[in-house]
């Protein structure tokens, strides 16, 4: 597979800004800029916005993610956020007393919270998957993986430092138990090639601001067609059959639009929000999501070298991300390294005990070059 060259001049960084923190917030795309601009200006002329409008760009954008994801547009809902998704899901599954819900130990908020009340309100309990020694989150999962599990929610990484699990052997093993899988991508999808079809989960959601580089406020989320016929967790007008003819709103409708489009947030044709991931998917479909992942492995293996040469080497793991990696911090470096290595240009993140580095394809080798320089000067507190 070919390696994409540098695409600096695609996202909005300043040349003097070395950003290595795209698992915290994405850096923009410029294409996405613009298309938020133009769309603020259209919405400033509504009498422009036909009915139409509220369909044809989310329609697009379905179909430009179910390209990227490898699926149809069939199966694709908009939602504002992961928690959106994954209470949906919470909704729609079965789940009662006595069963349990799997979770890696130190997992992200947002999959934490929907599903320890799930447990709370229904009789359940959580089982939590302790951090391995060894690095292997799919063994630990599968150890853990015992009768009484209902319902898996679990990254295609962790989050802090990017180890890798192996959704297809843990999907199977799912599946040979009859438990629900739950995925929160918001850390790969867009720059982790992810077999959908072979996983085959039961929801997959991934909010938008980060790998998708889409705006703060969107996200998407695969609904399997065995569950298209499921109770939404809102109802909203866009979401029933025939809402295109807005002369024809009422009489009310009890069929909903086909797929998962039921499951879409309300005032989902948000005109600005539609736009900019409109522009974001088509930016992202047109790489590839495996020639990103390529050039990534390439950087963050850079990244990884030179902090070696800083004795800070990565904890083990049998699969790594190809996007995020992640260091224990020394205690000699000091809490405050993020903030002295921001202070040089660098930025990072610090997630617990582990300084996270995850780039995207507008680095290059000056901003190696800054984050080597501004780590060895940083070191010496």
């Amino acid at each position: 597979m070919p390696v994409l060259a540098s695409q600096r001049s695609a996202f909005e960084v300043p040349e003097h800004i070395c950003y290595l923190n795209c698992s915290y917030m994405a850096p923009q795309l410029r294409v996405v800029r613009q298309a938020g601009k133009a769309a603020i200006d259209w919405r400033c002329r509504p009498w422009e916005i036909r009915s139409a409008d509220f369909f044809d760009k989310v329609e697009r954008v379905r179909t430009l993610f179910g390209e990227l994801a490898g699926t149809s547009a069939e199966c694709i809902a908009l939602v504002p956020s992961a928690s959106y998704g994954l209470a949906t899901a919470a909704a729609a599954l079965p789940f009662g007393p006595g069963e349990a819900v799997l979770l890696l130990e130190g997992e992200y908020p947002s999959n934490f919270y929907i599903w320890e009340r799930l447990a709370r309100e229904r009789g359940g309990t959580l089982v939590r998957v302790e951090r391995p020694s060894d690095g292997d989150w799919t063994a630990a999962v599968l150890d853990r993986l015992v009768p009484e599990v209902r319902i898996a929610s679990l990254p295609h990484c962790y989050w802090a430092d990017g180890a890798a699990l192996d959704l297809a052997r843990i999907a199977g093993a799912c599946r040979a138990q009859e438990t629900a899988l739950v995925l929160d991508l918001t850390q790969s999808w867009g720059a982790m090639p992810l077999d959908l079809a072979a996983v085959d989960p039961d929801f997959a959601i991934a909010a938008g601001y980060k790998w998708l580089l889409s705006p703060y406020g969107s996200g998407l989320m695969y609904v399997a067609p065995r569950h298209h016929d499921k109770r939404p967790l809102e109802e909203n007008w866009a979401a029933r059959a025939g809402a295109e003819n807005f002369a024809e709103l009422v009489p009310y409708k009890d069929a909903y639009q086909p797929g998962a489009r039921r499951f879409d947030v309300g005032e989902r044709s948000n005109f600005t929000a539609v736009a900019q991931m409109e522009a974001a998917l088509e930016q992202l479909v047109a790489w590839g999501v495996e020639a990103i992942a390529a050039q990534l492995q390439i950087l963050t293996g850079k990244l990884a070298e030179l902090c070696a040469g800083a004795d800070m080497r990565q904890s083990p793991a049998p699969l790594q991300a190809p996007h995020i990696i992640g260091f224990p911090l020394p205690a000699e470096a000091g809490a405050d390294l993020v903030e002295r290595m921001a202070a040089d240009g660098v930025y990072l993140s610090r997630r617990g005990a582990m300084l996270r580095l995850s780039p995207h394809l507008h680095v290059e080798q000056s901003d190696l070059d800054r984050f080597e320089k501004a780590l060895r000067s940083s070191g010496k507190r």
